[in-house]
């Protein structure tokens, strides 16, 4: 029982550092999505180094030594308390992002993580040398469910109710527990020579599947990461969307490793190959790329398949368990390769999200190896399955190019322009595409190019708010470039500036749209984190400041919270008006902003902008204007628009930098 709660709250703090650390450093780099996947990348390097460190304290040093090695580890973890990237480590705009990212979470929290990975395997070394005979694998298993407890207990408990410094301090408080605790235990441990030595070994070698092993836990951890891409990226960016594939993953480990004959592979093996052909059909038949309930059906259960077919192989292929350091050793390299190859190489090599693709045919691949030789209908099935599912990658990759114009992927996501209707008329349109979300569109006819489109329409809260100001040269700063559609509304004697993290957005602006270079107005174009750059330039004195990187469902927080109000308003005059873009399918984000407005003595109001239906090229949207002179929201062309006060919820917490509670706000 000592072994598994040691092992149990390790593997908590394990997967609760993820998402924490993680909320500490998403202001710093956008809050894309991209910095999760990066986090996961290092989370899994570490987690090998882990397993690496407890693999060589097993197999190489003396008993005797292991607990004094360990505990001195411990003591230097303990004092790195607490795990607060410090302010230094702030990127200036323009770095690399990943190298970055890697570095911060290595000097915060390295430690302590690579100590929390090493406890799992090691501690299961340990308890074979005082239980033989026992089963430790069934200790993986326990892991496994502690660190799914902390994975849905952080969005819907922790987060919710605890702010990010309280969540530091509890974090750090347990993690000191665990420290004592686990020195307690190598204390304790019976001393034994190493695992690796003739005498442990009886001076036999047993033959050990590395590379089957490597293959895998590589595949199971790809399919992890790319159905999860396919999922937030491709279909729909919905809120915690990534949690569910995750949870499959991780409850694949519980069920396989448990010990209770769960995975059976007369039966996993056709439902495998079913799920196979299944998902490659929804590779290549695009009429159901949106359907997020049919998507959802699909990847989800095909993923659990996979996971449960590799991580099944792996425990029927476990060796003694004298030798289960090597083995998980070589688990956690699998992962932190299906880790790197998703979100490192991926992004290089591809301009598109093609990683689902290998992904699925590295699967029907180990299907084929391992149920080929059974019989000749065996053989049959697997083979053709996995011909099947290669030509559907093929197939995806190239289909996946019709009709776009450009594509670009960068560690933000992919880009794509597509153009729309008969060249040379009225209504021939070019549309910017972020995954599954419209990112601004331009018509290309000489007589509509400079006309304000999609979200930014004259009737939309931030015309509406530009409108109001004429009658004088104005300065406009806007939060997310986009295609740099307002820039239509500049006159000359105008300043539009720009605030763009990603370097293609800028790129693909200026070079596939013209609203930048049609634009009248002084364009200026700032790259990097908006709220960073904000915070180190000397205050702008815009009339309007447009805050517009709430349309995607994935929205980063530290763009909405009653600290980012406060750099805004720093930036805008007396009666200047800071314009939030809250239009959003899945999350209500009106209250928050009128709570963070009412909060720092500012008044706010919404304006909807709902098209009729004939006028279909309309896009509905809502913007929440805020400013410090209520007279600047009651000028005409915001009162004639329809503005209205936000309701606010006297129920809600305020979002700041030490809170938000994303659950509280779905739809």
């Amino acid at each position: 029982m000592l072994y598994s709660a040691i092992i149990f709250l390790s593997s908590f703090l394990l997967f609760l550092v993820q998402p924490l650390i993680a909320r500490l450093i998403l202001p710093w780099f956008g809050g894309s999505a991209a910095v999760w996947t990066t986090c996961m990348l290092f989370f899994q390097t570490v987690l090998l180094a882990g397993y690496a460190y407890a693999h060589f304290l097993n197999a190489r040093v003396s008993g005797r030594l292991q607990p004094l090695i360990h505990k001195l580890l411990l003591v230097a973890a303990v004092a790195m308390l607490p795990i607060v990237p410090g302010e230094a480590w702030k990127p200036l705009g323009g770095e690399e992002p990943i190298t970055r990212i890697l570095l911060v979470l290595g000097a915060s929290v390295g430690l302590p993580y690579f100590l929390l990975a090493s406890t799992s395997p090691l501690l299961q070394a340990w308890y074979v040398r005082a239980n033989p005979g026992g089963n430790p694998y069934r200790l993986f298993a326990i892991s496994n469910v502690a660190s799914l407890v902390a994975l849905v207990g952080y969005p819907f408990i922790v987060e919710p109710v605890f702010t990010v410094r309280e969540q530091v301090i509890g974090w750090s408080v347990l993690f000191a527990a665990f420290a004592i605790l686990c020195a307690a235990v190598a204390w304790l441990t019976p001393s034994a020579v190493p695992a690796s030595s003739p005498e442990a070994t009886g001076g036999q070698q047993e033959k050990m599947p590395i590379l089957l092993w490597l293959g895998l836990s590589a595949t199971g951890s790809a399919l992890l990461l790319a159905v999860t891409n396919h999922l937030t990226q491709n279909v729909a960016s919905v809120p915690l969307l990534w949690l569910a594939p995750l949870t499959l993953y991780l409850l694949s480990f519980i069920l396989t490793f448990e010990g209770q004959g769960w995975y059976r592979p007369r039966w996993v093996w056709p439902l495998l190959l079913i799920g196979l052909c299944v998902m490659a059909w929804m590779l290549v038949d695009a009429t159901f790329r949106y359907a997020l309930p049919l998507q959802l059906g699909v990847f989800l259960p095909g993923l659990l398949l996979g996971c449960f077919f590799c991580h099944g192989e792996l425990y029927r292929l476990r060796p003694p368990a004298e030798r289960l350091t090597g083995f998980y050793l070589t688990v956690s390299a699998g992962g932190a390769l299906g880790g790197v190859l998703v979100a490192v190489a991926a992004p290089l090599v591809f301009n598109g999200y093609y990683e689902l693709g290998a992904a699925l045919v590295a699967l029907a691949l180990l299907a084929a190896l391992r149920f080929a030789p059974v019989n000749l209908v065996a053989r049959i099935a697997s083979l053709g399955v996995l011909l099947g599912v290669a030509a559907a990658a093929v197939y995806d990759g190239f289909s996946d190019r019709q009709d776009v114009r450009a594509a670009s992927r960068s560690f933000y996501g992919v880009l794509r322009v597509k153009d729309y209707g008969e060249p040379g008329q009225v209504s021939e349109l070019r549309r910017l595409v972020h995954g599954t979300i419209m990112h601004g569109e331009q018509y290309l006819h000489d007589t509509m190019r400079r006309r304000p489109t999609s979200y930014y329409e004259p009737s939309s809260g931030v015309g509406v708010a530009i409108a109001s100001r004429q009658g004088k040269p104005v300065r406009v700063g806007v939060v997310g470039l986009g295609t740099g559609t307002i820039a239509a509304y500049g006159r000359a004697g105008d300043l539009y500036r720009f605030y763009e993290i990603d370097p293609q957005v800028e790129r693909i602006a200026r070079k596939e749209f013209t609203y930048l270079s049609d634009s009248a107005a002084k364009v200026e174009v700032a790259l990097g984190d908006a709220r960073l750059t904000l915070e180190r330039e000397k205050p702008q004195r815009f009339d309007v400041l447009a805050i517009d990187a709430f349309s995607s469902d994935a929205i980063p927080v530290h763009l909405i919270t009653r600290e980012a109000l406060r750099v805004y308003l720093r930036h805008v005059g007396e009666d200047g008006i800071v314009a939030f873009h809250v239009s959003n399918r899945f999350l209500d984000l009106v209250p928050v902003v009128a709570r963070i407005a009412k909060e720092s003595g500012a008044y706010a109001v919404l304006v909807s902008d709902d098209p009729d239906d004939d006028e279909d090229r309309r896009s509905r949207t809502d913007w929440v204007l805020v400013s410090r002179d209520p007279r600047a929201l009651g000028r005409e062309a915001i009162v004639k628009s329809g503005a209205t006060v936000p309701q606010d919820r006297a129920d809600w917490r305020s979002w700041t930098d030490d809170y938000s509670n994303l659950v509280q706000i779905l739809r």
